[in-house]
């Protein structure tokens, strides 16, 4: 882990498009603007890891549903 220290309205660059600026500190909190591309996702950790544990969630949901079906047998149009 890299660590920087800035104080307020001083920035670091990542990569070449994205910006952190330290907009605010105060006692215990710190406001962080990012300016970054449209596509790059950018959440707060708790956010992140509840997508994540959702799309997890989801995903298995879903094969329990494409397994359910692939053992069901075929049945045949009765008219």
């Amino acid at each position: 882990m890299l660590v920087l220290t800035r104080r307020a309205n001083q920035s670091i660059v990542i990569g070449h498009d994205i910006v952190v600026t330290i907009l605010d500190v105060h006692r215990d909190q710190v406001r962080i603007g990012i300016d970054a591309p449209r596509e790059v996702d950018v959440h707060r950790q708790e956010v992140f890891e509840a997508l994540e544990r959702a799309n997890v969630e989801a995903a298995a949901s879903g094969a329990q549903v494409l397994q359910n079906s692939a053992t069901e047998p075929q049945r045949k149009n009765e008219e």
